[in-house]
């Protein structure tokens, strides 16, 4: 039985894992760099313990000192939260290895799903569709201008590891992925140490929708139905909402049952995202799995009324799921929104002092901060530094209670995309639903540019 958990990750997502550790009366342990020191997660843990320099390569990603901080302070797992250490199947079996209860899938299903080629190859055995493209890595530049003349621009070009839009470029010419190739590859070898590259055809007018799925040790497996998660700056999720407010219910049913037989066919354990893109007739193509527990989980939670983090928790215990797909319904409708310490037109991060913050509140207004008030937002992270969850019971009285919170957020000292979030909100193609991948580039960025 679980009593005391590491969170190997910094910011808001640690301090939602402690919220619910101190539900459950399971003690934490905090891990922090220098630049952490001061937020607010550390405070929350029971324990904190310093792993190093602010450079990730230093400290959040220093797996053997992570474990080693875990068996000092007798913790009996390790949750990974995202990004980092999350999706690594080296750290997940040495935490194994270690006598450490690694609260995610097994190493093995990590290096299948880890690897987007690998994942692109697991799920057509599986029978699911995926995006035209490469099976294997693209090696050079020039064997990437070869396959793109086969393949016909737009091209996505992709980093086959890690996420969050890291390695990530639409290319549209030859010229574009020449230079986008070595300097996209150097970013994910940075990042995930891993440059290996590949491609697939941009799909026109798509939108980017995930199956959220929880599975036990005992072959049971659900779906908590779909997120539409189709605004996006610099390809990396800016507004999610549960569920899509364009798929049928016929679709939605069929992408849930998709996504489980994928999950069961390759022995998934614990919670999981198989993310789709979807065309204008709603014909639905695998696009990566994240093993791990992802951003926007909390919507999920808002629609469900389940603990994501709690199903985690309890699954690597050993437990048997509790619910199953006859027991699962929709509620409502929820919207999340990143906040990011950015400049709201370039996107450029904006690290600085926060002098003033303070979070809307309210019945249907849920927060999950990184940052506080005289908080130092540094140029080492991803700068997000917090999510705001509004639900209602109907799409539109969602955004309506979402055009309220961020009209009383308030955060000075450091821009914000907060002026980004309330022109999207706002759009009429946003409130008829009309949320595809290219809403930034359609609708918001030559409102900003002209103005």
């Amino acid at each position: 039985m679980i009593k005391k958990i590491l969170i190997a990750n910094r910011g808001e997502i640690a301090a939602r894992v402690i919220r619910t550790c101190k539900k459950l009366n399971i003690r934490t342990v905090a891990v922090f760099s220098e630049a952490d020191q001061k937020a607010p997660f550390v405070a929350l843990a029971d324990e904190s313990y310093l792993l190093g320099p602010p450079r990730v390569n230093e400290s959040y990603l220093k797996a053997d000192k992570i474990i080693q901080i875990a068996k000092e302070a007798n913790a009996d797992a390790i949750h990974p939260g995202y990004g980092f250490l999350s999706e690594n199947a080296v750290f997940a079996e040495k935490c194994q290895e270690a006598g450490l209860t690694f609260i995610g899938p097994r190493g093995a299903i990590m290096k299948k799903m880890g690897s987007k080629i690998e994942a692109r190859k697991t799920m057509q055995a599986a029978g699911v569709p995926v995006v035209p493209g490469t099976d294997g890595a693209v090696e050079s530049a020039d064997e990437a201008l070869a396959i793109a003349k086969e393949i016909g621009y737009p091209i996505m070009l992709k980093a086959s590891a890690g996420g969050g839009g890291i390695g990530m470029q639409v290319v549209e010419s030859d010229a574009e992925l020449t230079k986008a190739f070595a300097s996209n590859s150097k970013r994910a070898e940075t990042f995930f140490g891993d440059g290996a590259m590949f491609m697939e055809k941009k799909l026109e007018n798509a939108r980017h929708i995930e199956v959220q799925l929880l599975a036990d040790e005992y072959g049971n497996a659900v779906h908590l139905f779909e997120r539409e998660c189709s605004i996006q700056r610099r390809n990396q999720k800016v507004v999610e909402e549960a569920p899509s407010p364009f798929i049928s219910e016929m679709t939605r049913m069929k992408m849930g049952e998709t996504a489980v037989t994928a999950a069961k066919a390759i022995g998934y354990t614990n919670a999981g995202t198989i993310e789709f893109l979807v065309d204008e007739e709603e014909n639905f193509y695998f696009l990566e799995m994240n093993t791990r527990i992802q951003v926007e989980h909390a919507i999920t939670e808002e629609i469900t009324g389940l603990d994501i983090v709690e199903e985690q928790i309890n699954i690597a215990n050993g437990e048997a799921l509790t619910i199953d797909q006859a027991s699962l319904n929709i509620n409502g409708h929820a919207i999340e929104v990143r906040i990011y310490a950015e400049d709201p037109v370039s996107f450029f991060p904006s690290p600085g002092h926060i002098t003033t913050m303070e979070a809307p509140a309210g019945e249907n207004v849920r927060n999950e901060l990184a940052v506080t008030a005289n908080y130092d937002v540094t140029p080492y992270y991803d700068p997000m530094i917090g999510k705001l969850i509004v639900t209602g019971a109907t799409r539109a009285e969602a955004i309506e209670v979402l055009k309220s919170a961020l009209g009383n957020y308030k955060i000075d000292g450091i821009k914000t995309n907060i002026p980004m979030l309330e022109t999207v909100i706002d759009h009429e193609a946003f409130k008829a639903g009309n949320t595809t991948t290219a809403f930034v580039q359609k609708h918001y960025l030559p409102m900003v540019k002209t103005n």
